[in-house]
Protein backbone atom coordinates (compact mmCIF):
# COMPACT_ATOMS: atom_id res chain seq x y z
CA UNK A 1 0.00 0.00 0.00
CA UNK A 2 1.56 3.78 -1.20
CA UNK A 3 1.17 6.28 1.74
CA UNK A 4 0.84 9.76 0.71
CA UNK A 5 1.21 12.32 3.84
CA UNK A 6 -0.11 15.95 4.47
CA UNK A 7 1.80 18.04 7.45
CA UNK A 8 0.02 21.57 7.65
CA UNK A 9 3.06 24.01 9.41
CA UNK A 10 2.45 27.01 10.92
CA UNK A 11 5.37 28.52 12.74
CA UNK A 12 6.45 25.34 13.69
CA UNK A 13 10.98 25.88 13.20
CA UNK A 14 10.77 24.24 16.90
CA UNK A 15 9.54 20.86 15.90
CA UNK A 16 9.19 20.08 12.22
CA UNK A 17 12.81 18.67 11.62
CA UNK A 18 12.44 16.01 14.37
CA UNK A 19 8.77 15.33 12.64
CA UNK A 20 10.57 14.74 9.26
CA UNK A 21 13.46 12.73 10.18
CA UNK A 22 11.05 10.19 12.17
CA UNK A 23 9.13 9.36 8.70
CA UNK A 24 12.26 9.68 6.88
CA UNK A 25 13.43 6.58 9.42
CA UNK A 26 10.31 4.91 8.28
CA UNK A 27 10.70 1.17 8.10
CA UNK A 28 8.09 1.51 5.02
CA UNK A 29 8.54 5.06 3.74
CA UNK A 30 5.59 6.99 2.38
CA UNK A 31 4.79 7.68 -1.20
CA UNK A 32 4.65 11.35 -0.39
CA UNK A 33 5.41 13.78 2.09
CA UNK A 34 4.21 17.28 1.07
CA UNK A 35 4.64 19.75 3.74
CA UNK A 36 2.19 23.03 3.55
CA UNK A 37 3.97 26.05 4.89
CA UNK A 38 0.63 27.99 6.10
CA UNK A 39 1.75 31.72 6.59
CA UNK A 40 4.61 30.95 9.07
CA UNK A 41 6.92 34.00 9.90
CA UNK A 42 9.41 31.99 11.32
CA UNK A 43 12.33 29.50 10.01
CA UNK A 44 10.07 27.04 9.11
CA UNK A 45 10.35 27.66 5.10
CA UNK A 46 14.36 27.25 5.48
CA UNK A 47 13.75 23.81 7.73
CA UNK A 48 11.37 22.44 4.61
CA UNK A 49 14.28 23.26 2.14
CA UNK A 50 16.78 21.66 3.77
CA UNK A 51 14.67 18.45 3.59
CA UNK A 52 12.98 18.76 0.15
CA UNK A 53 16.95 19.34 -1.55
CA UNK A 54 18.03 15.70 -0.01
CA UNK A 55 14.92 13.89 -0.21
CA UNK A 56 12.92 13.86 -3.70
CA UNK A 57 9.62 12.68 -1.89
CA UNK A 58 9.36 15.64 0.24
CA UNK A 59 7.82 18.49 -1.39
CA UNK A 60 6.61 21.72 -0.37
CA UNK A 61 3.47 23.94 -0.81
CA UNK A 62 3.27 27.60 0.33
CA UNK A 63 -0.36 28.50 1.87
CA UNK A 64 -1.26 32.13 2.74
CA UNK A 65 -4.74 32.38 4.87
CA UNK A 66 -4.86 34.58 8.05
CA UNK A 67 -2.35 34.09 11.34
CA UNK A 68 -5.11 33.25 13.75
CA UNK A 69 -5.06 29.44 14.76
CA UNK A 70 -8.42 29.27 15.14
CA UNK A 71 -8.63 24.93 15.44
CA UNK A 72 -10.31 23.46 12.95
CA UNK A 73 -10.49 26.01 9.65
CA UNK A 74 -7.17 27.14 9.33
CA UNK A 75 -5.08 23.32 9.61
CA UNK A 76 -7.96 21.98 7.37
CA UNK A 77 -7.59 24.72 5.07
CA UNK A 78 -3.61 23.74 4.52
CA UNK A 79 -4.48 20.56 4.74
CA UNK A 80 -6.35 20.51 1.53
CA UNK A 81 -3.82 22.92 -0.34
CA UNK A 82 -1.25 19.87 0.12
CA UNK A 83 -3.94 17.57 -1.21
CA UNK A 84 -4.37 19.15 -4.17
CA UNK A 85 -0.55 19.21 -5.18
CA UNK A 86 -0.94 14.57 -5.13
CA UNK A 87 -2.30 12.42 -7.84
CA UNK A 88 -5.00 9.52 -7.15
CA UNK A 89 -2.16 7.00 -6.82
CA UNK A 90 -1.75 6.48 -3.28
CA UNK A 91 -4.18 4.11 -1.20
CA UNK A 92 -3.75 5.74 2.56
CA UNK A 93 -4.14 9.13 2.91
CA UNK A 94 -2.61 10.96 6.05
CA UNK A 95 -2.60 13.94 8.03
CA UNK A 96 0.00 14.66 10.80
CA UNK A 97 0.68 17.52 12.95
CA UNK A 98 4.19 18.51 12.74
CA UNK A 99 5.17 18.53 16.21
CA UNK A 100 5.54 14.67 16.28
CA UNK A 101 8.33 12.17 17.04
CA UNK A 102 6.90 8.93 15.11
CA UNK A 103 8.37 5.30 16.13
CA UNK A 104 10.04 3.94 12.99
CA UNK A 105 7.91 1.23 12.85
CA UNK A 106 4.64 3.46 12.89
CA UNK A 107 3.70 3.18 8.66
CA UNK A 108 4.61 -0.53 9.16
CA UNK A 109 2.11 -1.32 11.79
CA UNK A 110 -0.67 0.94 10.22
CA UNK A 111 -0.05 -0.68 6.83
CA UNK A 112 -0.56 -4.24 8.27
CA UNK A 113 -3.84 -2.58 9.65
CA UNK A 114 -5.01 -1.81 6.80
CA UNK A 115 -3.92 -4.87 5.18
CA UNK A 116 -5.27 -7.29 7.58
CA UNK A 117 -8.54 -5.48 7.99
CA UNK A 118 -10.40 -4.82 4.74
CA UNK A 119 -13.14 -3.15 6.54
CA UNK A 120 -10.99 -0.67 8.60
CA UNK A 121 -11.39 2.61 6.75
CA UNK A 122 -9.20 4.53 9.63
CA UNK A 123 -6.14 3.55 11.86
CA UNK A 124 -4.04 5.71 13.85
CA UNK A 125 -1.97 5.45 17.54
CA UNK A 126 -1.86 7.55 20.45
CA UNK A 127 0.36 10.89 22.05
CA UNK A 128 2.45 10.98 24.26
CA UNK A 129 3.85 14.48 25.66
CA UNK A 130 6.48 15.08 28.23
CA UNK A 131 5.90 15.22 32.04
CA UNK A 132 8.61 15.45 34.38
CA UNK A 133 11.30 13.48 32.39
CA UNK A 134 8.64 10.91 30.90
CA UNK A 135 6.61 10.75 28.20
CA UNK A 136 2.98 9.72 29.37
CA UNK A 137 -0.24 9.39 27.36
CA UNK A 138 -2.06 12.58 26.44
CA UNK A 139 -5.52 11.02 27.57
CA UNK A 140 -7.99 13.78 26.15
CA UNK A 141 -10.33 11.32 24.55
CA UNK A 142 -11.25 7.43 24.73
CA UNK A 143 -9.05 4.95 23.57
CA UNK A 144 -11.19 4.09 20.66
CA UNK A 145 -10.55 7.53 18.92
CA UNK A 146 -7.69 8.52 16.72
CA UNK A 147 -6.28 12.22 17.38
CA UNK A 148 -6.20 14.54 14.51
CA UNK A 149 -2.66 15.18 14.58
CA UNK A 150 -2.06 11.75 13.64
CA UNK A 151 -4.74 10.31 10.76
CA UNK A 152 -4.33 8.18 8.34
CA UNK A 153 -7.51 6.73 5.88
CA UNK A 154 -8.16 4.43 3.43
CA UNK A 155 -8.40 6.24 0.27
CA UNK A 156 -11.86 4.65 -0.25
CA UNK A 157 -13.24 5.77 3.13
CA UNK A 158 -11.85 9.39 3.18
CA UNK A 159 -13.52 10.10 -0.23
CA UNK A 160 -16.94 8.53 1.20
CA UNK A 161 -16.84 11.19 3.80
CA UNK A 162 -16.21 13.32 1.79
CA UNK A 163 -12.88 14.61 3.20
CA UNK A 164 -12.19 16.62 6.21
CA UNK A 165 -14.79 18.66 7.43
CA UNK A 166 -13.51 22.83 7.87
CA UNK A 167 -14.68 23.25 11.69
CA UNK A 168 -13.60 22.11 14.98
CA UNK A 169 -14.70 18.58 15.41
CA UNK A 170 -13.74 17.28 12.26
CA UNK A 171 -11.41 14.84 13.87
CA UNK A 172 -14.82 13.30 15.61
CA UNK A 173 -17.16 13.61 12.65
CA UNK A 174 -14.91 11.83 10.42
CA UNK A 175 -14.84 8.74 13.06
CA UNK A 176 -18.71 8.57 12.84
CA UNK A 177 -19.17 9.37 8.93
CA UNK A 178 -17.10 6.55 8.56
CA UNK A 179 -19.04 4.34 10.78
CA UNK A 180 -22.26 5.39 9.03
CA UNK A 181 -20.57 4.13 5.46
CA UNK A 182 -19.66 1.01 7.41
CA UNK A 183 -16.19 1.36 7.99
CA UNK A 184 -13.57 0.69 11.41
CA UNK A 185 -12.23 2.95 12.79
CA UNK A 186 -8.61 1.10 14.34
CA UNK A 187 -6.45 2.28 16.81
CA UNK A 188 -3.10 0.56 17.95
CA UNK A 189 -1.88 1.22 21.64
CA UNK A 190 1.70 -0.07 20.79
CA UNK A 191 2.11 2.80 18.54
CA UNK A 192 3.40 5.78 21.28
CA UNK A 193 4.05 9.02 19.11
CA UNK A 194 5.90 11.93 21.03
CA UNK A 195 3.93 14.84 20.51
CA UNK A 196 6.23 18.30 21.27
CA UNK A 197 3.08 21.02 21.70
CA UNK A 198 0.48 20.67 24.18
CA UNK A 199 -2.80 20.47 22.48
CA UNK A 200 -4.46 23.94 22.02
CA UNK A 201 -1.56 25.90 22.97
CA UNK A 202 -1.95 28.70 20.15
CA UNK A 203 -5.81 28.49 19.76
CA UNK A 204 -6.79 31.66 20.23
CA UNK A 205 -9.55 33.52 23.20
CA UNK A 206 -11.96 33.59 20.47
CA UNK A 207 -11.56 29.89 19.87
CA UNK A 208 -13.56 29.05 22.87
CA UNK A 209 -17.02 28.63 21.72
CA UNK A 210 -15.66 26.87 19.15
CA UNK A 211 -16.27 23.47 20.55
CA UNK A 212 -19.71 24.17 21.14
CA UNK A 213 -20.56 25.09 17.38
CA UNK A 214 -19.08 22.20 15.73
CA UNK A 215 -21.51 20.08 18.49
CA UNK A 216 -24.87 21.94 17.07
CA UNK A 217 -23.40 21.36 13.32
CA UNK A 218 -23.06 17.69 13.94
CA UNK A 219 -26.74 17.33 15.11
CA UNK A 220 -25.84 16.36 18.75
CA UNK A 221 -28.82 18.08 19.95
CA UNK A 222 -28.44 19.59 23.44
CA UNK A 223 -28.41 17.11 25.70
CA UNK A 224 -25.81 15.30 24.10
CA UNK A 225 -23.85 18.03 23.92
CA UNK A 226 -23.94 18.50 27.73
CA UNK A 227 -23.00 15.29 28.39
CA UNK A 228 -19.72 15.89 25.66
CA UNK A 229 -18.99 18.90 27.21
CA UNK A 230 -18.83 17.82 30.59
CA UNK A 231 -16.49 14.87 29.71
CA UNK A 232 -14.13 17.36 27.81
CA UNK A 233 -14.22 19.80 30.33
CA UNK A 234 -13.23 17.02 32.69
CA UNK A 235 -10.08 15.54 30.86
CA UNK A 236 -9.34 19.52 30.65
CA UNK A 237 -9.63 19.95 34.20
CA UNK A 238 -11.67 22.85 32.99
CA UNK A 239 -14.67 24.30 33.99
CA UNK A 240 -14.78 27.09 31.90
CA UNK A 241 -14.91 24.85 28.70
CA UNK A 242 -17.94 23.18 29.71
CA UNK A 243 -19.92 26.59 30.10
CA UNK A 244 -18.29 28.00 26.89
CA UNK A 245 -19.04 24.57 25.23
CA UNK A 246 -23.07 25.37 25.87
CA UNK A 247 -22.55 29.29 25.07
CA UNK A 248 -21.10 27.96 21.52
CA UNK A 249 -23.76 25.90 21.14
CA UNK A 250 -26.58 27.99 21.41
CA UNK A 251 -24.76 30.72 19.80
CA UNK A 252 -24.39 28.30 16.76
CA UNK A 253 -28.34 27.42 17.35
CA UNK A 254 -29.11 31.13 17.07
CA UNK A 255 -27.12 31.95 14.28
CA UNK A 256 -28.27 29.07 12.58
CA UNK A 257 -25.06 27.60 11.37
CA UNK A 258 -25.45 24.96 8.96
CA UNK A 259 -25.27 21.36 9.77
CA UNK A 260 -22.13 19.55 8.40
CA UNK A 261 -23.54 16.38 8.30
CA UNK A 262 -27.43 15.28 6.53
CA UNK A 263 -30.50 14.67 8.33
CA UNK A 264 -29.73 10.41 7.98
CA UNK A 265 -26.14 11.13 9.47
CA UNK A 266 -27.05 13.01 11.89
CA UNK A 267 -29.63 10.50 13.64
CA UNK A 268 -27.01 8.16 12.97
CA UNK A 269 -24.66 10.04 14.78
CA UNK A 270 -27.20 10.38 18.06
CA UNK A 271 -27.88 6.88 18.11
CA UNK A 272 -24.21 6.03 18.06
CA UNK A 273 -23.50 8.22 20.43
CA UNK A 274 -26.54 6.78 22.84
CA UNK A 275 -25.40 3.43 22.48
CA UNK A 276 -21.95 4.30 23.40
CA UNK A 277 -22.98 6.46 26.86
CA UNK A 278 -25.41 2.67 27.54
CA UNK A 279 -22.53 0.54 26.76
CA UNK A 280 -20.53 2.65 29.80
CA UNK A 281 -23.17 2.76 32.04
CA UNK A 282 -23.74 -0.70 32.12
CA UNK A 283 -20.09 -1.96 32.50
CA UNK A 284 -20.16 0.88 35.26
CA UNK A 285 -23.27 -0.56 37.09
CA UNK A 286 -21.82 -4.69 36.61
CA UNK A 287 -18.56 -3.29 38.27
CA UNK A 288 -20.40 -2.21 41.63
Amino acid sequence: MEFCIVIPAHNEADYLSKTLQSLIDQTVLPKKVVVVNDNSTDNTQNIIDSFTSKYAFIESVLQVSEDLHSPGSKVINAFNKGLESLDATYDVICKFDADLIFPKHYLATIHQIFQNDPSCGMAGGFCYIEKNGNWVLESLTNKDHIRGALKAYRKECFHQIGGLKNVMGWDTVDELLAQYHGWTVSTDTSLHVKHLKPTGASYSRAARFKQGEAFHRMQYGFLLTNIASAKLAWNKKNFLFYIHCLQGYRKAQRDRKPFIVSEAEGKFIRDLRWKNIKKKLLFISSKK
